[in-house]
């Protein structure tokens, strides 16, 4: 069922909370954006498991009508999710979606309209697409976030254009990330199973 109380101001702010003048987000939200925490994916689960539901099912097309909707769209499809999800190849289930929003938001120009640290967010299924093409986009659009930086997310966007080629050279090389393969019962072959036993080999 769609929820209609929905609105991107409350999902950016329950994932950025306050962003200072400068473009920096507080420490204790940033570590729980990277941090497996049973207690906060039960939180996220809990406030927008729903609200995921809808946007796969279409519920909330409305909210592209901005920027501030598409980034809530792909926070709900792209990270919360793996929120969620997590450990289920369900946790994956929502990647085109928020590949679609992110194309819409990049044509009509709404990454310009967000601060970096939210930019950064929206350019996140770049990263995570297991197509050659998407994560060659996404070197370019990270290393242009990187120079276009607030000065209190300047090293924040240093590591994501540093992660998002780390990301690159994976899909380059098999088309698609091996440390998936099992969650989404999918055969590895010799030379994944070669490279999984790497360090650096998964995210």
């Amino acid at each position: 069922m769609v929820n209609e109380q929905l609105s991107p101001e409350h999902v950016l702010e329950f994932w950025f909370g306050p962003i200072a003048p400068d473009g920096a987000c507080q420490p204790a939200f940033i570590k729980r954006w990277w941090a497996k925490n049973p207690e906060f994916d039960r939180e996220v689960s809990t406030r927008f498991a729903h609200h995921i539901a809808d946007a796969e099912a279409g519920g909330l097309e409305a909210l592209k009508q901005n920027a501030e909707g598409c980034l809530a769209l792909i926070l709900l499809c792209d990270q919360m999710t793996r929120n969620s999800r997590r450990d289920q190849a369900a946790m994956y289930s929502a990647d085109p979606f928020a590949q679609e929003t992110l194309r819409h938001a990049l044509a009509q120009g709404f990454d310009r309209e967000l601060r970096t640290m939210q930019r950064y967010f929206l350019l996140m299924p770049l990263m995570h697409a297991e197509s050659r093409e998407l994560q060659r986009q996404g070197v370019e659009r990270f290393d242009q976030l990187v120079l276009e930086a607030e000065p209190g997310a300047v090293e924040a966007a240093k590591g994501a254009a540093d992660y998002m080629r780390k990301h690159e050279v994976i899909v380059a090389r098999f088309g698609r990330f091996p440390h998936r393969n099992k969650i989404l019962a999918r055969a590895s072959t010799p030379e994944e199973v070669a490279f999984l036993k790497e360090p650096g080999s998964s995210f």
